[in-house]
């Protein structure tokens, strides 16, 4: 039997020698009244990216939820700051960029990057914590730091 990421390989971007890189397309539900990315898309877009780079990291949410790690745990954002700087529009391609500064202790620090080609339309720098069910932090498995790290 075969999953959804043997069928749609391309699915979850791809990692690169920098991070991870994932093309995102805009649609007509991503923008405001004018054709322009609505500010809150980008958060998804980028949440995207953090998803499919964990995933491809062999860092799956669902396993975490189920205690694979010893305890359920996941990853809660904590912080973020957003330099949004170009517009995007209905219909452009996009590229999320998110690589991995720091994976320590109980802290994921993640550079990200929203791009039209070479051209940077946002930048952002997020810290997410490692939590346990009860929303506890939790120092991060050395082995799954050690996937980030990579």
């Amino acid at each position: 039997m075969t999953g959804p990421d043997d069928r749609w390989p391309d699915l979850a971007g791809a990692l690169t020698g920098e991070g991870h890189l994932l093309a995102v397309r805009v649609y007509y539900e991503d923008t405001d009244f004018s054709g322009v990315v609505y500010h809150a898309s980008y958060l998804r877009f980028m949440e995207r990216g953090r998803s499919d780079f964990l995933r491809l990291c062999g860092i799956h949410h669902n396993q975490l939820d189920a205690g694979l790690a010893g305890e359920r745990l996941a990853f809660a954002v904590r912080h973020m700051d957003i330099d949004f700087l170009k517009p995007a529009r209905i219909d452009d391609v996009l590229e999320v960029h998110t690589v991995c500064e720091q994976a320590r202790g109980a802290r994921l620090v993640l550079a990200q990057e929203v791009r039209r080609g070479a051209e940077v339309l946002i930048k952002a720098r997020v810290t997410a914590a490692v939590i346990n069910a009860e929303g506890k932090p939790r120092r991060m498995p050395k082995d799954l730091a050690a996937r980030l790290q990579q």
